[in-house]
Formats: C-alpha cells, structure tokens, sequence
C-alpha cells in the first residue's frame, strides 16, 4: 500500500529528497555528516508525503511544495533527534540513534541547526501564514514534549493526558503539512479546514497504530525494539487500558513497574503478554480506527483527482500496517 501512496508523487518526492541533500549544506563537517546519516536511514516520508499530495490536490502547479515539504521533513527530524536524547534510545530505523553514534550534544545541537534551517527555508517561501502556522506548530510540539515527559513514570496518567500528548507531539504536525499545502494552491477555506482536520485525524491515526505496534509489532520491519515506550516509562493508550481492565495483580505489576528507570527483561515480557490478554491491543487499534473514518470524511470536499484518492490510501495505511 506505501508503495502505491508513494509512486503518486514520486517525481515530486525525488525533488524534495534532492532538496533535503541540498539544504544540509553547512559549513560544519559534523552537521553534514550527521544529516546525512539521518537522511540515508530512509523512513516512510509520509509527512512531506501529505504536503505533496494535498497541494497537488488542490491544483498547485508550481513547485513551491517541494521547499515547503522540506520544512516539514526538517521539523520531524529535529524532533527526533532531540526525543531520543530525552528517551535515551539506541535504536532508530534499524541503525543506532545519532545519540548513541555520536553524543547527545551532538544530536541536540543538529537538531538545533535542522529547526534552524527549516525557517530559513520558510522565509524563502515568503507566505506569512503558512509561516504562522508553521511556528505555532512547532511551539505545540515543544508543549507535547514537555506533557509527555511529566506523563513519564507516572501510573495516574489517563487516556486524556495521553490523547493531548500524541495530538500535541505528533498529530499537529500531520496537520500543519495538509493544511499548509492547502494554503500553497490558494485553496479556499473550505478546502483549507478540510485539510486541516484530515491531517489531525490521519496523525492520531499513525500515533495509536505506532503505540499498539510497540507491543506486537516486528522489531525488524519497524527499525526499533518491541516494548521501547514501556522500558523508557511512557504510559501510552495500551498500556493505560491494561491497567484499567487488568486485575489487581497485573495492574499493580504495571504500576510498579511504570515507575522504574530501568525494567528486568522477565517484567517487559510479563506485561507486554497483560496488555496483550487485556484486549488493550484491540481497543487502541479502535480508536485509531475511528480517527482513520473522520480524516476519511474529511475529504468529501476535496475534489476527485488521484490524489484525493492517495490520501483516502493513506488513511487507510495509517491503520492498516506492520511498521
């Protein structure tokens, strides 16, 4: 199915990697390297995906998405980089994290230059609002960081908390991508909100997918260890239902164990197998399912082209995959 989304805009997508290479430019070997290194790990590209495809599907002709798919691709990466410093983590897209390749000063400040760049970018493009959004988005991001890592640790963490987080850190930013490819192809603001809700809903959809497949993904496919989020203490929807529908020994081992820094590989195994028999899986899998349906619903308004018939794919990708 990714493969299909893909080969819609892959001419257009060529261009933005193209660009991306273009735009690690630095004077600092360091910065080269590591963006280079990022780069060539590859990812699925459905954010700048989204951009391409929602601009095209409002009738932009010009080649002004392909900078501002950048910056969107640009945002997501320095997230990355600065959440596995926050995380810890070794492992990202099947290679070591650039925390762990290098340092965590390194990652932070390459991070730091990659924020930087993308507005640099933006200025270029020279369109105030998208500007506007764009530095709203990532202000909201910044808060999503800051939620999650006070929800870290904690067993009273609910479904709301963890619903903010996910639309704050991730979902906003799928929601910046369509809404400001809306705005590129001077769409009206119809089309504009329309856009504008399907990236949110498509967002929550991609985070819920990412959190169930934490516990029954494949570490291989998905570039990553099974059961990350519970090691690195992040009470996210499976884990949260488990404790609400376990028993009280599950439920107490879960608590527990949420607030350690550092989990025995025998209690990650025992609770991965409680959010499995709980039915957590199911239940967030659901709920990923209804986001899926509204960003569905979301596209009546755009008109038919085979790219609104993409972003109906993609929708349905969001929750339909192993990785």
């Amino acid at each position: 199915m990714y493969k299909e989304i893909r080969s819609v805009v892959e001419k257009d997508l060529l261009a933005v990697n193209q660009y991306i290479v273009e735009q690690l430019h630095s004077d600092v070997p360091l910065v080269e390297n590591i963006g280079h290194y990022i780069v060539e790990a590859g990812g699925k590209r459905l954010r700048p995906i989204l951009v391409l495809l929602a601009a095209r599907s409002c009738g932009l002709e010009s080649q002004q998405h392909i900078p501002l798919a950048t910056v969107i691709e640009f945002i997501h990466t320095a997230t990355l980089l600065h959440d596995d410093v926050v995380d810890m983590s070794t492992l990202r897209r099947g290679r070591p994290t650039v925390n762990s390749e290098w340092n965590n000063p390194s990652s932070v400040l390459v991070g730091d230059f990659m924020y930087s760049r993308a507005f640099q970018i933006l200025v270029k493009l020279d369109n105030m609002r998208i500007m506007e959004i764009i530095a709203d988005t990532t202000n909201k991001i910044a808060e999503g960081e800051v939620l999650q890592l006070i929800n870290k640790h904690n067993p009273e963490a609910s479904e709301s908390n963890y619903m903010n987080v996910i639309r704050s850190k991730t979902a906003i930013l799928f929601q910046a991508a369509a809404h400001c490819g809306g705005i590129l192809a001077n769409a009206d603001d119809q089309l504009q909100d329309s856009l504008k809700h399907y990236g949110m809903h498509l967002g929550m959809a991609f985070q819920l997918v990412d959190d169930a497949l934490d516990y029954d993904g494949d570490s291989e496919n998905m570039g990553k260890n099974i059961g990350d989020d519970l090691a690195e203490g992040k009470p996210t929807l499976p884990l949260i239902y488990a404790m609400g529908h376990g028993n009280p020994d599950q439920t107490h081992l879960i608590e527990e164990s949420l607030k350690e820094d550092s989990l025995p590989i025998e209690s990650l195994s025992r609770i991965i197998e409680i959010v499995q028999q709980t039915g957590a899986l199911d239940y967030t899998r659901k709920i990923a399912e209804v986001e899926s349906r509204k960003a569905l619903d979301c596209l009546e308004h755009i008109p038919h082209s085979d790219y609104r018939d993409t972003m109906a794919t993609l929708a349905r990708f969001a929750i339909d995959r192993s990785a």
